[in-house]
């Protein structure tokens, strides 16, 4: 259903301020966004975009919500191509939470897909994929080896043996 969010929940061994890094600093995202770099001055009401390492725009947005260490919100509408352009804007927002002791809960809900079902299709394999890169680096140290954006499940067929 266009209507219904996309909710992605994750634990990740780390602090809300370092998760917080993780979603805000353009050079901790360019490490497991494919060099990708998140900027904004981060205040409601403010621009955020993410550019790709040649320069091109990735997705523009404006952020709704910008409460340090537990909330942040704005809208995303891709850019990358006539289709992706010709989607209505959606909206983002990660919820940060102490669980207990040294583990925080992120909750990403990817929503407003009324109006853009390109942009639905598109991101639906890619925030487990990119989150799942985010907390292996906040864990780790190390995002996970992605080579591409295009994270639709292999077929049995495509699978290394």
């Amino acid at each position: 259903m266009l209507d219904s969010p996309f909710v992605y929940v994750a634990y990740i061994s780390t602090t809300p301020e370092r998760l917080w890094q993780g979603l805000t600093d353009p050079e901790f995202t360019a490490q497991y966004w494919l060099g990708r770099r998140i900027t904004s001055e981060w205040r409601e009401g403010a621009a955020v975009q993410a550019s790709r390492p040649d320069g091109g725009v990735e997705w523009v947005g404006e952020v709704l919500r910008y409460e340090p260490y537990t909330l942040l919100s704005y809208t995303f509408h891709m850019q990358i191509d006539e289709q992706h352009r010709s989607d209505a804007p959606t909206r983002l927002t990660f919820e940060i939470e102490q669980y207990v002791d040294s583990v925080v809960r992120l909750t990403l809900t990817h929503d407003h897909f009324e109006n853009a079902p390109v942009t639905r299709e598109t991101t639906r394999y890619g925030w487990p994929a990119l989150m799942s890169s985010l907390k292996s680096l906040l864990e780790t140290g190390a995002p996970l080896p992605f080579q591409r954006f295009g994270f639709a499940p292999r077929r049995p067929s495509e699978s290394k043996n």
